[in-house]
């Protein structure tokens, strides 16, 4: 079984320590829901189906089913509160303290990286502006950036993309490792989230930048379900192609932001009125 941080999501942590046990002995749910102290023989199972959740006390007598102590208890509580937290804030929060944790120890998070990467927009504006200037200094990149940074705040960033392997060292020049990035775990979603928080902050002030580098463009329109679902498909579409491009290009003078926003200004107001009979 894997070490418990290689784990983000609790519930895969305890499957999979059933899924061990049981391959090694006539364990079952029955057994692993009684060594927890639960009386229904089916609630470890029930948990990790996500029908419902643990409590402080389940979190602790399910940490002690599974021989937890110490490093591995303390994390295991974190990666609980960050699978079971109602608000954004609080899942960071714990997924921050799972990070820090992992890295006292020694050890790194899955996709740990990828979640400190969405964490800042200097991170892929670098990240795409440090092969296009070869034997650049952090300063001068600075000075390239919209809004201008520090040289620190460049060398900081260009530290974290080389260690963490985003970027690389090829005859002395820095080049990305992949041309592009996806994360699929909760942690990186909710990083994700963030940045498109910051990227449309930086949108306003780029309205102010020559019409020749800028383009701003939208339409306020009323939508059902069936016709929103339909644009949403053409967005997904135009992203991909536009991806294309972008990877196709070999000649790369530029770094661009492109948000694409669809967003409700209204209630539903058919559920509003059904609301009210």
């Amino acid at each position: 079984m894997k070490p418990i941080v290689e784990y983000t999501d609790f519930r895969m942590y305890m499957r999979d320590f059933y899924e061990e046990r049981k391959r090694c002995s006539a364990f079952s749910w029955r057994e692993f829901s009684k060594n927890a102290g639960f009386s229904s023989p089916s609630y470890m199972k029930v948990v990790c189906d996500g029908k419902s959740k643990l409590s402080r006390i389940g979190v602790e007598r399910t940490g002690a089913a599974m021989g937890l102590s110490g490093f591995e208890m303390d994390y295991f509580r974190a990666m609980v509160v960050f699978g079971q937290a109602e608000t954004e804030e609080k899942k960071v929060a714990a997924y921050e303290k799972m990070l820090a944790m992992a890295k006292s120890y020694k050890v790194r998070v899955l996709e740990g990286d990828l979640f400190e990467y969405y964490e800042s927009w200097r991170n892929p504006v670098l990240r795409e502006l440090a092969p296009i200037m070869p034997g650049a200094t952090p300063g001068e990149m600075a000075k390239m950036c919209y809004p201008e940074i520090s040289a620190l705040e460049v060398r900081e960033s260009l530290d974290f993309l080389t260690k963490s392997g985003l970027l690389k060292k090829e005859d002395g020049k820095l080049v990305q490792s992949e041309t592009s990035l996806r994360g699929t775990t909760d942690a990186t979603r909710l990083a994700m989230r963030g940045m498109h928080r910051i990227m449309s902050k930086l949108a306003t002030p780029a309205l102010e930048l020559p019409k020749e580098i800028r383009n701003f463009s939208g339409v306020t329109m009323g939508l059902s379900r069936d016709s929103f679902g339909k644009i949403v498909k053409v967005l997904d579409e135009c992203r991909r192609q536009i991806i294309d491009i972008a990877a196709e290009e070999k000649n790369i003078e530029q770094v661009y932001r492109l948000n694409l926003q669809l967003f409700p200004l209204t209630k539903n107001v058919k559920e509003n009125e059904n609301e009210k009979v």
